[in-house]
């Protein structure tokens, strides 16, 4: 059977100022006590999944930075995995900081078979880096991905955005460049979102973030688009482009209803059509841990409705787009009795292509794919 693990990292050096996700920074003292209960953890319920569904075909450590971890506890993660959850993964990726990483931590990886590489590099701009609180320069980004390529790596990621604070089209247009000439093999461009509880966010409030306009921002999505296919990165999901062959099955298993487990404090997971969240206090999920104690907590349970929401939506992030055999095969009924009313709308305004096979975002549709998603909600 077809799943993948995701285990994380909640360690930062220092939190970038656009980041809402789990991760903390100064919490180093608690980093040998997490490392002792993620093991355990990859042990138990890690194990427990291996004998029921076989090896998994993908593997993601992400984060936070894992490896903001030394390499003495990535070494122990590491070796949990091979013991307990398999060797020879098809697709085995970590997430890197380019300010945390060295010759031997890059060697320890490939070594203990992880095979691909995320880099969250952003911008190779230093005004920009030091603008979002990143840690590293662009130079040191550029030095360590070929550091990784040198190592052996040939599935190598690099994350970046637009629409950040005083960024132009033209670094951004600088950025795209000097990705390919690293040759990296995927890039994930995100546009910059102010999410609650960050620090751009209390920046936005006060009035003292300078971003981008929205037409600005808009021609920073334009040049993306259309470039990253000159250079040879197919555009496969909303944010994702990379030449064939070089998608990541695991960020792909998320979209297409392919279940995961998640290991660490704040991972989530996708099981038997359920979803479930652990804890994100460390301290909290550290100790339930050794005492043995539920660390996870299901979800809302999804009525039929909404399982055909987030199957949709989820789908339709894609190039590939919303099957309708798919949808029958797990729902039982046609995905134009559910649905057609919302794809005829969708089409008309020239956001979604339809057909006999189901139906898939236009290059309009990518760009206002919240619409699309809202008319796949029922009321």
């Amino acid at each position: 059977m077809q799943w993948g693990v995701y285990i994380h990292i909640p360690f930062c050096r220092q939190k970038c100022f656009y980041c809402d996700f789990p991760s903390y920074a100064g919490k180093e003292s608690l980093m040998e006590a997490y490392v002792e209960a993620l093991c355990q953890q990859i042990e138990i319920q890690g194990f427990s999944y291996r004998q029921k569904w076989g090896t998994p075909a993908t593997i993601y450590i992400g984060g936070g930075t894992p490896t903001a971890l030394p390499q003495e506890g990535m070494a122990k993660v590491l070796q949990a995995v091979a013991e307990y959850i398999g060797k020879d993964i098809d697709e085995f990726t970590v997430e890197c900081n380019p300010g945390t990483v060295d010759e031997g931590y890059l060697q320890l990886l490939k070594k203990q078979g992880v095979n691909r590489l995320s880099f969250g590099v952003q911008s190779f701009s230093d005004k920009l880096l030091k603008k979002i609180g990143r840690i590293h320069t662009g130079e040191e980004a550029c030095t360590v991905v070929r550091m990784a390529q040198k190592a052996g790596f040939a599935n190598i990621s690099v994350d970046l955005m637009y629409g950040l604070p005083g960024q132009s089209l033209s670094d951004l247009q600088e950025s795209v460049g000097q990705a390919d000439e690293l040759a990296v093999r995927h890039l994930s461009i995100y546009g910059l979102q102010l999410e609650e509880g960050t620090a751009f966010a209390r920046m936005a409030e006060m009035g003292k973030l300078n971003l981008p306009s929205e037409d600005e921002a808009e021609a920073m999505y334009d040049y993306m688009t259309h470039r990253l296919p000159e250079l040879g990165y197919q555009r496969y999901e909303v944010s994702n482009f990379a030449p064939k062959g070089f998608e990541s099955r695991h960020n792909l298993s998320y979209w297409h209803d392919v279940p995961y487990l998640g290991l660490g404090a704040a991972a989530h997971s996708y099981l038997d059509g359920k979803r479930y969240a652990a804890v994100t206090d460390l301290a909290a999920y550290i100790a339930g841990i050794r005492q043995n104690h539920e660390i996870w907590q299901m979800e809302e349970e999804a009525t039929r409705e909404h399982a055909m929401e987030e199957f949709a939506f989820l789908a339709l992030r894609t190039a590939e787009g919303l099957s309708g055999r798919a949808f029958a095969d797990k729902f039982k009924t046609s995905l134009h009795a559910v649905y057609g009313k919302s794809m005829a709308k969708m089409s008309e305004q020239g956001l979604l292509s339809v057909d006999e096979n189901g139906c898939r975002l236009t290059e309009k549709g990518f760009k206002y794919g919240n619409v699309v998603f809202e008319a796949f909600i029922f009321d």
